[in-house]
């Protein structure tokens, strides 16, 4: 005869069953989770990049915390979305570096004040070819 309480074991013996019905869930992890991935496929945009990013690292770690203190389960899923979110956020700023690098170089501030003076196409095409030519030296 076996109570609501326990629970049967395959050799017989009966374990104390302590389901209390109600469901953890680890909302933080999934969020981290899927900003993470978000981060890492739209690193190209700001806010792909860095806000996503931060965002799945900061849930990332709060998911993590909470599940190392046994109060939610999915710790290894946080960690996972905290860790694409870095990846994100550095690979979006290595784009803002090279793009901060190109727009503040001689040769762009040479094309751009070439093209403001520019009143053709001919001329627009001009400057870009002239732009082409010297980044490539």
């Amino acid at each position: 005869m076996s109570f609501p309480e326990h629970s049967a074991t395959p050799n017989g013996t009966s374990q104390p069953h302590h389901d209390t019905g109600i469901k953890r869930s680890n909302g933080l992890a999934v969020a981290a989770l899927v900003l993470g991935i978000l981060a890492v496929l739209l690193f190209w945009t700001v806010v792909g990049g860095v806000v996503l990013g931060l965002l799945a690292l900061i849930l990332g770690i709060v998911g993590a915390r909470k599940a190392r203190g046994g109060r939610a389960p999915h710790g290894k899923m946080s960690v996972v979305g905290a860790v694409l979110g870095v990846l994100g956020v550095i690979a979006s700023a290595v784009i803002i570096a090279i793009g901060a690098s190109i727009l503040n170089s001689d040769e762009f501030k040479d094309f751009d004040d070439c093209v403001q003076h520019a009143d053709t196409r001919s001329e627009r095409e001009a400057c870009a070819e002239d732009f082409n030519k010297d980044v490539n030296n």
